[in-house]
């Protein structure tokens, strides 16, 4: 292959894991259409289609699933020895990159690391806010935020946050209109405002738990959200009860904005988890992050 190539095999491997011309440009810093020039520079080169494209995503043919395979593996291996040449730096530089929900952004990541980032001018975070279960190996994440039980075994992970508890809330405009559930049966009979995952088809089951025992109760209403701050909002204008994170809300409990409900049904539980590939090395920068998150136990 010649030497002019290379940055198109490059260019090649982001837009195949991405499945996205969009995604893969921002990635790499490029314009969609000189990415998509690129691709099809390197596919006459080479005499053979790589990529069908649609007008909703892209994916790899046979032959471009082939060439994927085999300079995946050397191109990781050479970016992370690029990565590496950082430790010879006055300091660590480089971009982490760090899929998560929105709410833990706020409540943990950004208070532990405030201090590190005006510390290292040349560290830079990206944060993807993500509810779906990302591939952080396939789509080229240094690290993942999940709560505990839901992170693969083949993964490190390493505790960043406290326990945590969920909580059903609403407006006390709703609770005088409506009454408030004193069971969770009772939630049959409540407008709930409902969330969908991403990756999931179905809606999720609410989870309570109780003296170690779980219990898993369905509802339904008006509304269904992919994010709790979409949800939040609308309980606070008095349109259901909304199940979320504690943590996410306390300044509406606080202030009395929102009601809390069936508390006794919402024992504490593991938080959150930054995990990554046990097999990669990681990089200084990484590194510093991920002390700087980290729970410290006395």
């Amino acid at each position: 292959m010649a030497k002019r190539n290379l940055n198109d095999l490059l260019y090649f491997a982001h837009v195949a894991r991405a499945k996205s011309f969009t995604r893969a440009a921002a990635q790499l810093g490029l314009t969609q259409s000189a990415l998509s020039q690129a691709m099809s520079n390197l596919e006459e080169h080479l005499g053979i289609r790589l990529l069908t494209r649609t007008t909703r995503s892209v994916s790899t043919t046979p032959a471009g699933e082939r060439l994927l395979e085999s300079i995946g593996t050397r191109l990781d291996e050479m970016e992370m020895a690029l990565d590496a040449l950082t430790e010879m730096r006055d300091k660590p530089a480089g971009t982490v990159r760090i899929t998560c929900g929105g709410g833990v952004v706020n409540e943990i990541l950004l208070p532990k690391l405030e201090k590190l980032l005006k510390e290292y001018p040349d560290i830079k975070v990206e944060f993807d806010i993500n509810y779906g279960f990302r591939d952080i190996v396939a789509d080229r994440f240094d690290a993942g935020i999940r709560l505990g039980d839901t992170i693969d075994k083949d993964m490190i992970a390493v505790p960043i946050g406290p326990k945590m508890r969920m909580a059903a809330v609403a407006s006390p405009e709703y609770f005088a209109k409506n009454g408030k559930p004193q069971t969770l049966e009772h939630l049959a009979e409540h407008n709930c405002i409902n969330m969908r995952f991403p990756t999931h088809d179905s809606l999720y089951v609410w989870e309570f738990d109780r003296d170690g025992k779980e219990y898993n109760v369905r509802v339904d209403g008006q509304l269904t959200f992919n994010t709790t701050t979409a949800m939040i909002d609308a309980a606070k204008r008095g349109l259901g009860i909304a199940f979320v994170p504690q943590g996410e809300i306390r300044a509406e409990l606080d202030s009395g904005e929102l009601v809390a409900v069936l508390e006794e049904w919402c024992d504490p539980f593991d938080g959150y988890y930054l995990y990554y590939p046990s097999r990669r090395q990681p990089s200084p920068a990484f590194s510093l992050i991920r002390d700087a998150l980290k729970i410290h136990y006395e």
